[in-house]
């Protein structure tokens, strides 16, 4: 398994995820070509633009609206949205910081175990609140790195 691979449509989910990762002081482990990646991240917009066909160990997908065209081989999903059936979803916003939902149990990329909560996530400039669960599920299922383990104690928001 690869780290990671992002189907976004100039969201800049994953900008934000390396920009996260080089912060916290990891760089990513190799991908060869044609290697499942281990995290496969949908934004809302991909979505909506066409068809998706795509293999990987966990998949972060949009919970709003349906994905119309989704051919996807995952061992897990985790949705994401303001929907109260998704996984991660906001539970409430002040200005460009958004508390985020938990709603259930995951467990990582890496084996790990993250709990029901809710955390604090500031909104990027220019980020629409409708792609704000791509950024903090990345955060809760990293793709594997090189460095110290991530905890959602010392994840740069």
């Amino acid at each position: 398994m690869g780290c990671f691979q992002v189907f976004e449509d100039h969201e800049g989910i994953e900008a934000d995820l390396l920009r996260r990762l080089a912060v916290l002081g990891g760089r990513l482990e190799a991908r060869s070509a044609g290697q499942r990646p281990a995290l496969l991240v949908v934004s809302p917009r991909a979505a909506l633009r066409g068809p998706i066909a795509a293999a990987c160990r966990t998949a972060l997908l949009p919970g709003d609206p349906p994905l119309p065209e989704l051919e996807l081989q995952a061992a897990s999903a985790v949705s994401y949205g303001a929907g109260p059936r998704n996984t991660l979803t906001i539970s409430s916003r002040t200005g460009d910081r958004l508390w985020m939902a938990l709603q259930r149990e995951l467990v990582t990329v890496q084996g790990q175990v993250v709990e029901r909560q809710e955390f604090p996530w500031r909104l990027s400039p220019g980020r629409s609140p409708s792609a704000a669960g791509g950024p903090p599920g990345t955060a809760l299922l990293p793709p594997p790195i090189k460095s110290r383990p991530l905890r959602l104690t010392n994840l740069p928001s």
